[in-house]
């Protein structure tokens, strides 16, 4: 199916006929493809993890910053009514001592992701960890070290977490269990007078959040605004925790 888009022979052309890039290419090939974009003084939207590597998503950053354009990382989840209104909910409160997540799925053994070399290397970490640690973040706030953490079979990764105001979570994360549908649950657990907040499943489909995610890009670049609560920086705080994850399941 066509959709009117006009055939380059390679990027550097088409920075040149563009005002911004969305990528949707592996971690490994991104990082160094956004950096040109920026220096080229392109607004970019770019998938997690940012880059192959920590000191290359700090290279991304440095351009993103030096260029002075916009910039989104696919937290796609953010963008979703039902989160926008739970992490709300917990801001609106004290006294959260802890969270939890638990994202179960099938996605490396049969389906649209199932062939792809870089999800298999990296397995759930380097997938659907970047969402989880996102979130888990922006409901108890920065993340600032990990406690513990162990990669087990099939693909099971399991994190312990410190936030910086105290709370620590924990994380349980798969894309090897043939489990369908996919379980997504989330919550924080404290001393207020919730106790407990629960957000499980997804109400809102992938394509109806990135169409508000491209909302917030336009209002972004027509306005001159830089900064966002997931721009180019937000991802290398999530890579910087995923990377400690690693280092301790491979020590």
């Amino acid at each position: 199916m066509g959709f009117g888009a006009p055939v380059v022979g390679d990027f550097e052309e088409l920075l040149e006929r563009v005002d911004a890039v969305a990528f949707a290419v592996p971690p490994s090939v991104q990082g160094e493809m956004a950096i040109r974009a920026a220096e080229a003084g392109k607004h970019v939207i770019l998938e997690k993890p940012v880059a192959g590597s920590v000191a290359e998503a700090e290279r991304v950053v440095a351009a993103v910053e030096r260029a002075g354009v916009a910039s989104i990382v696919v937290f796609i989840r953010r963008f979703a009514p039902e989160v926008v209104a739970w992490l709300a909910e917990i801001h609106a409160r004290q006294g959260w001592a802890g969270g939890s997540v638990r994202w179960l799925s099938g996605a490396l053994l049969g389906g649209a992701y199932s062939h792809s070399p870089w999800r298999h290397t990296g397995g759930a970490l380097a997938d659907i960890g970047p969402h989880v640690i996102d979130l888990l973040d922006a409901a108890l706030g920065p993340i600032t070290d990990v406690l513990a953490a162990h990669r087990g079979e099939p693909d099971i990764w399991q994190l312990l977490l410190q936030h910086e105001a105290g709370p620590t979570s924990t994380a349980t994360l798969s894309m090897a269990l043939p489990t369908r549908p996919t379980v997504t649950e989330l919550a924080v657990f404290g001393v207020n007078d919730l106790a407990n907040l629960e957000l499980a499943g997804r109400a809102t489909p992938a394509q109806d959040s990135y169409a508000l995610l491209l909302d917030d890009f336009v209002r972004m670049v027509h306005s001159g605004t830089t900064t966002h609560r997931v721009d180019a920086a937000r991802g290398l705080h999530v890579q910087r925790i995923l990377d400690k994850a690693l280092r301790l399941t491979t020590s």
